[in-house]
């Protein structure tokens, strides 16, 4: 379900979503309406500014709409700024055509120290900020625990999962865990398949949402939007809005999905200032808000996992955290995210039985039964176009699995069939999965592993 407004909220500061082609329903989340002014954008005339000055200096002459789309500001903001500017003679108008926005401008010798100097105070050039109070407010209103936020059905998840050869049991939590917006810990041996799992769950998040390209703290800039973590809807899905009509330092995206593993340190989770480029960039679980965080390898993280469980289920239930700037400014951000914990430990080798009752749900990933290994691995033959022996998947699980104890895990059809391509690949013939392929397969795997029992 995504969020409308009425005409009354519209008036108020944001613009409704058009309905999609064909009349059918809405489909993108309420953006701000367009900033008009300079005071529309709540940021401070002296910042916008300085914003400006440096984008002409990067860009030499620069036409007014380039001003627009690289600032996301309005063509009206601009003008607002830029004519102090020319009359200041720190601007001039570097050529003009027929129209009132078919404009060039560029710096004089003084708008270059006026740029200079704005870049001493802060090196970011980029799309305008937004407020802090701007951004909370669009946080909350597309927060996953609304009541009138789309929950997710056996169905959807069905339809997620396919033939994962997950059992029933483990299906049902991690539905409920998706439904109530809970806390979710998912633990089992590695090559389980957790990783996966969970990017198939952050993908079963509904809707899209609106993020914007930076916020501003105080007087200073932290950078959020990150492509690689806000992915575009997909064309069906679209924003529908009237583009003109609403505030293009938001842009729309799929909800998110952010993924740390081992890497993952106190340094990480709290603002880091990049000295060159003049801004903080956002911790992971800001990034993540109205989305999904997934904190994977619990337990091997340099940090401990307990402190990790503190950092995060606090803030969770309060919807907020705290952030510092250097200085020792602290800032109130929203935190709204599904959190999705993971570990290949033995789970109370990780959280004491206090911790444990702070996640909602637990998950236990473990090996697949035969009949759903053999599924997975034909699935696996047919997406690959790799034609398949029943003598080659018996032999597999009946013989090679029991003499190594190796459990039947969800990553070993994938890796012994790309080596099987592999092999084949390099033998200039067609991969094709008999015992001799499979066989040759399995000991380039494991042949070196000290678990491997000799036959």
């Amino acid at each position: 379900m995504f969020e409308t407004l009425s005409t009354g909220n519209t008036a108020a500061g944001f613009c409704a979503a058009q309905p999609a082609p064909g009349g059918g329903p809405e489909i993108a989340p309420v953006l701000p309406r367009q900033a008009k002014t300079v005071r529309d954008t709540g940021l401070e005339p002296r910042f916008v500014t300085d914003l400006v000055l440096k984008a002409i200096q990067a860009g030499g002459k620069t036409p007014l709409t380039h001003l627009a789309g690289k600032l996301r500001l309005s063509i009206s903001v601009l003008r607002e700024v830029l004519n102090p500017l020319i009359a200041e003679q720190q601007v001039e108008v570097a050529w003009c055509g027929e129209s009132d926005i078919d404009m060039q401008y560029q710096l004089t010798a003084y708008g270059q120290r006026g740029a200079a100097d704005a870049m001493a105070r802060c090196g970011y050039v980029g799309p305008a900020p937004v407020t802090l109070a701007s951004y909370r407010a669009v946080v909350e209103r597309q927060a996953l625990r609304h009541a009138d936020v789309e929950r997710i059905t056996p169905a959807q998840l069905a339809g997620a999962l396919g033939e994962e050869g997950l059992s029933q049991a483990a299906r049902d939590v991690l539905g409920a865990a998706l439904y109530a917006r809970r806390s979710l810990l998912l633990y089992g041996p590695s090559g389980g398949g957790k990783t996966t799992l969970a990017r198939k769950l952050g993908r079963l998040l509904p809707g899209s949402i609106a993020v914007p390209y930076a916020l501003m703290a105080g007087r200073q800039v932290i950078r959020l939007y990150d492509p690689a973590v806000h992915v575009a809807p997909p064309p069906v899905a679209r924003q529908q809005e009237e583009r003109r009509s609403c505030d293009a330092r938001w842009i729309v995206c799929q909800r998110p999905l952010v993924h740390v593993g081992a890497e993952l340190g106190r340094a990480m989770l709290d603002l880091r200032y990049d000295a060159e480029q003049g801004v903080y960039h956002a911790p992971p679980h800001l990034q993540a808000n109205n989305g999904m965080l997934v904190l994977d390898d619990v337990g091997r993280q340099r940090i401990a996992a307990a402190e990790l469980l503190n950092r995060f289920i606090g803030p969770l239930d309060a919807g907020t955290d705290q952030l510092s700037l250097q200085g020792g400014q602290a800032e109130l951000v929203p935190f709204d995210a599904a959190v999705v914990f993971a570990t290949n430990l033995a789970p109370t080798s990780v959280f004491d039985d206090a911790a444990l009752r702070r996640i909602g749900y637990k998950a236990d990933i473990g090996a697949l039964s035969p009949n759903a290994y053999r599924a997975l691995l034909c699935r696996q033959c047919r997406l690959r176009r790799i034609d398949v022996e029943d003598t080659a998947v018996d032999h597999l699980i009946e013989r090679l699995h029991p003499q190594s104890g190796r459990a039947l895990l969800a990553c070993y059809p994938g890796e012994l069939l790309d080596r099987v391509a592999d092999f084949a690949g390099f033998a200039g013939t067609e991969p094709r999965l008999t015992v001799a392929a499979v066989e040759q397969a399995w000991r380039s795997m494991f042949i070196a592993c000290a678990t491997e029992i000799q036959k």
